[in-house]
């Protein structure tokens, strides 16, 4: 079995916050993870190159056989032909980006001792057609097809559930696929516009309006009169509830009440208030800014539609409300009235009227007791994580430097 090799580079600076606490490969669109994605398209283990704090958590390992590939690319069936005819010392590349090479178990070595290993045989992709993710708003904005993707990957020799009476399908049933355990009770299934996955012990609440292309994840929740207009995923263990439209979570959080999400992604651990608001389009139509890290300011993201982009263990208070194109960062309670600014920085605690420092003790305190609701501990590294997080973030809690 080969050994897939997932690196970060400098893509995952664009894709901060999400990426404080994860490797690009491991965050959701589709159904999957963009890990799990090259782990059933070619087969084999994988394995990160990423962040050294992340790296006990995410490791690295090797083999004989090593495709390291650029963890920010989701595979596609012209990309994995010319995968499985790669020889040892290939490697493909767009521009001078590196996508994918073939190495051998040595090479990995020279490689993590940053010794060289000899010139490899570059080829150009150009015309290689295949998604990639360079900003967060890609991530929405390519949801629908990798959705598509994967439900016709995940579906290949697997017999859907049948659908229960109490329910109203629009669209056809072949574009349906209820995993077992799944419970659908009194909803609506429109599979015109997209097919419709609804995961292993996922439920699906009376009244709830689906619009494909949906994915409910393992155990993820629709809430009665839940309104989903796709493409929109639900990661596993995560409850929606209101109105969410072309968004992602990535998993076990919650929107469990009335309020929109829009053209939105929420990262882990997230709590969406009561009521909560966000707007995902400018009232003069005009283009979004969203703010960006490495440029640490606001820029042009060349889309009209655009929400909120938040990190892990991240919260709202009821009737929070946030303007078109937020980010905000890990462990960040939100509240109050009227809108706070567009970018949070992480451990940020307050509002529109301003904001202190969420301390480390309390943070990690109720990441703890949110966690264990799900039975799921927080552990060492996940600690270490959040810590380094908070370091990494100083610079942009300007209040502490007043």
């Amino acid at each position: 079995m080969a050994q897939i090799i997932l690196f970060d580079n400098e893509v995952r600076e664009h894709l901060l916050p999400l990426t404080y606490t994860r490797p690009v490969c491991e965050l959701r669109v589709g159904i999957t993870t963009i890990a799990e994605k090259w782990k059933r398209a070619l087969r084999g283990k994988i394995a990160y190159i990423t962040q050294g704090y992340l790296a006990e958590k995410y490791s690295i390992d090797y083999d004989d056989v090593n495709y390291v590939i650029n963890g920010s690319v989701l595979p596609s069936p012209e990309l994995i032909r010319l995968i499985d005819q790669m020889d040892f010392n290939e490697a493909y590349l767009r521009g001078e980006e590196l996508i994918v090479a073939k190495l051998k178990g040595r090479q990995i070595e020279q490689l993590m001792r940053d010794e060289e290993f000899g010139e490899l045989n570059g080829q150009d992709l150009e015309g290689t057609p295949y998604q990639k993710i360079n900003h967060l708003w890609d991530l929405v904005k390519h949801n629908h097809q990798a959705i598509v993707q994967d439900f016709n990957e995940l579906r290949k020799g697997q017999q859907s559930a049948l659908l229960p009476a109490s329910n109203h399908l629009i669209g056809p049933i072949d574009q349906l696929y209820i995993a077992p355990g799944a419970v659908v009770e009194g909803a609506v299934l429109n599979t015109k516009t997209g097919p419709i996955y609804i995961g292993p012990k996922a439920e699906v609440m009376e009244g709830s309006l689906l619009r494909g292309p949906i994915a409910l994840c393992e155990s993820a929740v629709t809430k009665m009169g839940a309104k989903l207009y796709g493409p929109v995923t639900i990661g596993p263990y995560s409850k929606v509830g209101g109105e969410v439209s072309r968004s992602i979570l990535q998993g076990y959080s919650n929107k469990a009440h009335d309020g929109y999400l829009g053209d939105s992604f929420l990262g882990e651990w997230c709590n969406i208030g009561a009521a909560t608001n966000m707007s995902n389009l400018k009232n003069n139509y005009q283009e979004v800014k969203l703010w960006n890290y490495p440029a640490e300011k606001f820029v042009p993201t060349g889309e009209q539609f655009c929400g909120l982009f938040m990190g892990d263990h991240s919260k709202t208070g009821i009737g929070t409300l946030l303007n078109t194109g937020t980010v905000i960062g890990v462990s960040c309670n939100i509240f109050g009235e009227g809108f706070p600014r567009n970018f949070i920085p992480s451990f940020s605690w307050g509002g529109k009227h301003g904001f202190h420092t969420y301390r480390t003790d309390k943070a990690i305190e109720t990441a703890e007791l949110v966690m264990a609701r799900r039975n799921i501990e927080l552990d060492i590294q996940d600690r270490l994580i959040l810590l380094r997080v908070f370091e990494d973030s100083a610079k942009y809690r300007v209040w502490e430097k007043e």
